[in-house]
C-alpha cells in the first residue's frame, strides 16, 4: 500500500459520478454490448472486433480515469498558491 504524504488527499472519484457512470454500470454496459454483438451476429470475428473498443473504453474509465483524477488533485494541491 502506498503511503501518502500529508499534502496528498485520497479521493474516491466514484462518489462524485452519477449512477450511470459507476464501475458496475460500466461493466454491465460493456458486457451487454459484447454479448449483444454475439447474440445478434453469431460471428466470433465480428464480436472480437466490436469488443476491442468496448474493452478499451471500460479499461479507461475503470482503471485509468480514477488514477488520473487522483494525480491531478495531488498536483493541484502541491502547487504554490
Amino acid at each position: 500500500m502506498e503511503q501518502q504524504s500529508p499534502k496528498e488527499i485520497a479521493i474516491d472519484v466514484w462518489e462524485y459520478k452519477p449512477w450511470w457512470c459507476q464501475p458496475w454500470s460500466i461493466l454491465l454496459t460493456g458486457i451487454a454490448l459484447i454479448s449483444g454483438s454475439w447474440l445478434l451476429l453469431h460471428k466470433i470475428w465480428l464480436t472480437a472486433i466490436a469488443s476491442v473498443p468496448v474493452i478499451i473504453w471500460m479499461s479507461y474509465f475503470i482503471l485509468l480515469y480514477p488514477k488520473l483524477v487522483q494525480r491531478n488533485i495531488n498536483l493541484s494541491q502541491s502547487e504554490p498558491k
